[in-house]
């Protein structure tokens, strides 16, 4: 397809969800994240989740490869129960799901090329030679090709993102997780960043889910939109739907104002 946006994999058009979370609940002491989110995401699909600050966008993805436990219902990634998983199966898991966390997350303590090995090397992924070819190889999908001995203190805030984005992709994962992937970043970054979730989309034939409250990049980059609002997921459709949509919270919140969606949460 040429416009890697023109998704087939949605309900009722063909293969089945590769992940799914089913009447999750979830809270931090007294206060109540989610009562009740489902939500399915197909092969090949770029999925963004919407919502206001503190709504648990983050906390969703972060279920989904463990690094956060559900409090109650089902959350399943190819056709295997999460919740129910010890460490060793959570991290056969994190193979085949990568995430990009929200500052990059790199090690300040080793260069770009030892970065990205660090994965590699964690999933026992080739010999040294292999690695060192892996680490070209990523470093140019993402337009830093010979940056293997910089610091993460020489590079800026864009050139973070995309060594934590090709250090995401060495391991050549089916689904990518991006956390807020242009929070921060000035406009020429965000195009840039908005431009490699969708190639990597094309070339790599990826899934991705994408967690933001940046409405351009939402309508960018996204097959289809989930939003949160009051603890579940409130809403899902596709980036023509959610623009057309009458639905007050969803109306007020992507044509820029928050009000409504807005909560003090974690």
């Amino acid at each position: 397809m040429d416009d890697p946006r023109e998704s087939p994999t949605r309900p009722g058009a063909g293969p089945d969800p590769i992940i799914t979370f089913s009447g999750v609940k979830k809270a931090f002491g007294p206060k109540v994240i989610f009562e009740d989110a489902t939500l399915s995401v197909y092969p090949g699909e770029t999925l963004t989740i919407l919502g206001g600050s503190g709504t648990g966008k983050s906390v969703l993805i972060k279920m989904l490869i463990g690094l956060l436990r559900a409090d109650g219902g089902s959350i399943q990634a190819f056709g295997k129960e999460v919740t129910q998983m010890g460490e060793r199966s959570l991290l056969d898991v994190r193979t085949r799901i990568a995430m990009l966390f929200q500052s990059g997350a790199l090690f300040d303590s080793l260069t770009v090329e030892q970065n990205i090995k660090y994965p590699l090397r964690e999933h026992h992924w080739g010999t040294d030679n292999e690695m060192n070819q892996r680490v070209e190889e990523v470093l140019g999908m993402v337009g830093m090709p010979g940056s293997q001995k910089l610091k993460p203190s020489q590079l800026s805030g864009g050139m973070r993102k995309r060594v934590g984005l090709a250090r995401a992709i060495a391991i050549q994962p089916e689904v990518i997780l991006y956390d807020e992937p242009t929070t921060g970043l000035d406009p020429v970054n965000v195009r840039r960043i908005n431009g490699l979730i969708l190639s990597l989309q094309k070339k790599l034939g990826v899934t991705s889910v994408v967690v933001t409250h940046d409405m351009d990049s939402c309508f960018t980059v996204s097959n289809r939109i989930a939003m949160l609002y009051e603890r579940r997921i409130a809403f899902v459709g596709t980036a023509e739907e959610t623009q057309h949509c009458d639905i007050p919270y969803v109306r007020e919140f992507t044509r820029g104002g928050k009000g409504v969606l807005d909560e003090d949460v974690t």
